[in-house]
């Protein structure tokens, strides 16, 4: 095992040897606006939600009580698309730039065809269907259009959006119905339903199920608490001698990610062998992506590729420090935790003088 460790030698005074500082952020889902990987949509009994990111897409019956959640893999061919939607006629629409294509089932990408996108339907922010057309709402501009037929604009007409239905993070439909998901508030993640965006008729509000929140990005971060960077103390190293001495001796420590602790993500879920060979894998992709959202997102916005994603282990690592007469040392380790959980222990050592708890953050920030 490879650590980094670092001296610091500073004044001696008394400290608790359980102190430790966690950063205070927040949490929310993330909108379509900042993950553009991600999208909601649904046709006759089904919802998904696709996280192009991870190259899977979840597969559910009713999202409000977690029922049948079944994950898949996103075949190659449909990854990378800038919006995902479902129409009555059983086919699923991936656009990207001023194009799109249709396939009947995500996970193999067969019977593909591709079309132009009509300019009236262009540069949308979200994408549906519902009541046998296509909607495309320009949320910055509070209007959607409507048509039969994105590459044609046929019957195509704009309307403005009701109040009540410009602040959706997601907007996905169903045969007789629209959905848009809510911003985060004291009631939890929530999404709404109506008949229609223009006057929000029959509104209704419903509550995500602990599973499906979890597999949204930022999810993580409202089901197990936000991300936070913490310093956990070791042991501590003294010279007790009138000389200066240089201490040499093994620190154990754990290093990697827990998964076993995170397992418990995935137990109401029914994941295709494609997706993941091994349990736990999935749950690591989702606790990684999290600690890679920004803190807004209850993220930490750092990279965690140099660290171990494969396993947790108790490792020694022998170290030598130069000590003068009666100088105290304390040893700490970094990790990343979700909540009050440390789930990744990173390779990253410090020795401080009592008075002193690390405050930095070891790792490489995250490029968004």
């Amino acid at each position: 095992m490879e650590l980094r460790w670092r001296v610091s030698h500073l004044p001696t005074a008394w400290m608790s040897l359980l102190r430790w500082r966690l950063c205070k952020v927040m949490a929310a889902i993330v909108p379509k606006t900042a993950a553009p990987w991600v999208d909601f949509c649904s046709v006759d009994k089904y919802y998904y939600i696709v996280r192009a990111d991870l190259s899977c897409y979840m597969r559910s019956t009713n999202f409000n009580k977690g029922e049948d959640l079944n994950v898949f893999s996103l075949h190659p061919s449909c990854g990378n698309g800038d919006h995902y939607l479902a129409h009555e006629d059983d086919l699923f629409y991936i656009i990207k730039g001023t194009s799109y294509r249709h396939v009947s089932d995500m996970s193999k990408g067969d019977d593909a065809v591709v079309y132009s996108l009509h300019p009236s339907c262009q540069g949308g922010d979200h994408y549906l269907s519902a009541f046998g057309k296509f909607y495309i709402i320009y949320q910055s501009r509070g209007v959607y259009h409507r048509t039969k037929n994105m590459a044609t604009y046929e019957d195509g007409k704009e309307y403005s959006l009701h109040n009540d239905c410009k602040d959706g993070l997601y907007y996905f439909g169903v045969k007789d119905y629209y959905y848009f998901v809510k911003p985060l508030n004291e009631w939890g993640v929530q999404y709404s339903r109506c008949t229609n965006f223009n006057t929000n008729e029959r509104g209704e509000t419903f509550s995500f199920h602990p599973s499906v929140i979890g597999f949204l990005p930022g999810g993580l971060g409202i089901t197990h608490g936000p991300s936070a960077g913490v310093w956990n103390y070791i042991k501590t190293i003294r010279n007790d001698s009138q000389d200066h001495i240089t201490w040499t001796d093994k620190v154990s420590v754990k290093q990697g990610f827990d998964k076993e602790k995170m397992l418990p993500v995935e137990n109401n879920w029914n994941i295709s062998p494609s997706v993941s060979g091994v349990p736990g894998r999935l749950a690591t992709l989702l606790t990684k992506s999290q600690f890679f959202l920004s803190t807004s997102y209850g993220g930490f916005s750092v990279n965690t590729d140099r660290e171990n994603w494969n396993s947790l282990s108790v490792d020694g690592e022998t170290v030598s420090i130069l000590l003068d007469p009666g100088q105290e040392v304390y040893v700490w380790q970094y990790s990343l935790n979700l909540g009050s959980e440390a789930v990744l222990f990173c390779r990253d050592l410090k020795f401080e003088a009592p008075t002193e708890c690390p405050t930095e953050n070891p790792l490489l920030p995250a490029k968004h």
